[in-house]
């Protein structure tokens, strides 16, 4: 598949890339897609999330009232869940959300997903720039070159670039990352995927092991 590689400024350079077919025309298997954008939410939970059981709660250890002849439930301790101020049944504990995923269904994930955007026309590729120094603006300027101001986009850097990340950051529209970076789940989540020439290298020679 061949795009039109664009400037800075939008306009085409009169060079195409090739986008690989081993990375972004093959079948989709939604099913890895599934299990690594799962893996990626689950890796953002803190699962910290507690509240007191019976045991932690402050209060009196003795037999409320005895033990027959009220006419009510038998209780033994004012701790109960079942009381105002007691602890808590079944509460959450803290846990590890985090699942182990094999590398090649996560390979897979993601050529799924380069795939999908590829076949919704919604890759761009983008000939190698940087800044003098960050600001804002010339991120901006970029983003509305490109048709992208009111889009959820997703720039994708060959290496490090810290001009364009700094520049890009107070934007919420935007991402920036490195190819290394990346995951299904963020690329699913732009309209626009934006590759740098260097990161289109990068990503077709990983994925394609």
């Amino acid at each position: 598949m061949k795009v039109a590689v664009l400037d800075l400024n939008g306009k085409d350079t009169g060079r195409k890339a090739d986008l690989s077919n081993d990375v972004f025309a093959i079948e989709p298997n939604n099913h890895a897609v599934y299990l690594d954008v799962k893996q990626y939410l689950a890796n953002q939970r803190q699962g910290t999330h507690k509240s007191k059981e019976r045991a932690e709660i402050s209060g009196s250890t003795r037999k409320i009232k005895k033990q027959k002849g009220t006419g009510t439930a038998r209780a033994g301790s004012i701790k109960s869940g079942v009381f105002r101020g007691g602890g808590r049944m079944f509460g959450p504990r803290p846990r590890n959300y985090s699942f182990k995923l094999n590398k090649n269904v996560k390979r897979l994930a993601r050529k799924s997903a380069f795939t999908i955007k590829a076949s919704e026309k919604s890759i761009t590729v983008i000939e190698d720039f940087t800044f003098d120094t960050p600001k804002t603006k010339n991120f901006t300027a970029v983003l509305k070159a490109l048709n992208l101001d009111s889009k959820k986009s997703l720039f994708v850097l060959g290496g490090s670039n810290n001009n364009v990340y700094l520049s890009s950051r107070n934007l919420k529209g935007s991402e920036v990352l490195i190819d290394s970076e990346i995951s299904t789940y963020k690329i699913l989540n732009a309209n626009q995927v934006v590759l740098f020439e260097s990161a289109l290298k990068n990503i077709e020679t990983n994925l394609s092991k």
